[in-house]
């Protein structure tokens, strides 16, 4: 059973020129956060870093001493600058080597494509010494794994696939519950409110987010919690407290 006095943590770093250009929009952050939810371990942060070894080396160590897990996308390809792995090896002071594993998945996947095994695909099988792969079903090049530093592809689907094989793997606590309320008005009408059904259950925490639809202001209050019946309490009391206050709102979000 999870350790519900125990709450793990990741971090992610994000790498890439094109993500800070806003050539590219980055939609992993989103569905590593849902996933790492879902294993019961919590993202608290995300570093967006350019394609500089340096930078990369830097955020990694920063961020792999205070997490228990760190996760970056992105660098892992064939071309000159993707350079995370080499950035990673350097930050936990081993060197870069070949995996064999890799190296045999990769003559398999390009047997029969034009070109074959080139060099250039061939970087596709480096990895930090004493690494691990991430199964990659739907490339062929895997993503890696050393200590609590997983380096997944910064392509999104691809990413799916690598979290998907991670699944289970991971040690973690309870995984994180939420339930939406929906309220027709503005969030600062109803600050207190949210405020003391907070305090009143320390093992929830209620998030705001405001929004402007249909020429009206409203917003959504996403209660968490890793415990049911608490999610279901402050739920319960976040709605009498919107209902008394004359406020109309909606179970499950607007």
């Amino acid at each position: 059973m999870p350790d519900p006095t125990r709450t793990w943590t990741a971090a992610l770093i994000v790498i890439g020129d094109e993500i800070l250009s806003g050539r590219t929009q980055d939609r992993n952050v989103a569905q590593i956060a849902t996933w790492l939810n879902v294993q019961g371990i919590r993202l608290r942060e995300v570093r967006v870093v350019a394609d500089d070894q340096d930078a990369i080396v830097e955020a990694v160590n920063a961020l792999r001493t205070r997490n228990d897990y760190l996760f970056t996308t992105g660098g892992i390809g064939p071309t000159h600058d993707d350079i995370t792995v080499d950035a990673v090896a350097q930050a936990l002071g081993v060197n870069v080597v070949v995996h064999p594993q890799a190296r045999a998945i990769l003559e398999k996947y390009y047997a029969d494509k034009p070109g074959g095994l080139t060099d250039a695909r061939l970087r596709m099988a480096r990895v930090p010494e004493g690494a691990d792969l991430i199964p990659n079903r739907m490339s062929g090049a895997p993503g890696i794994k050393i200590g609590n530093v997983h380096l997944m592809a910064g392509v999104p689907h691809i990413t799916a696939g690598m979290l998907d094989a991670l699944t289970g793997t991971l040690e973690g606590g309870a995984p994180l519950l939420s339930e939406t309320v929906g309220c027709w008005t503005p969030e600062s009408e109803v600050a207190d409110i949210l405020r003391q059904v907070e305090k009143a259950h320390e093992h929830c925490q209620i998030g705001s987010y405001p929004f402007f639809r249909d020429g009206r202001v409203g917003a959504n209050f996403v209660v968490r919690s890793t415990n049911s019946e608490d999610l279901r309490s402050c739920v319960d009391s976040l709605c009498d407290g919107l209902a008394t206050a004359g406020f109309d709102f909606t179970p499950g979000g607007i």
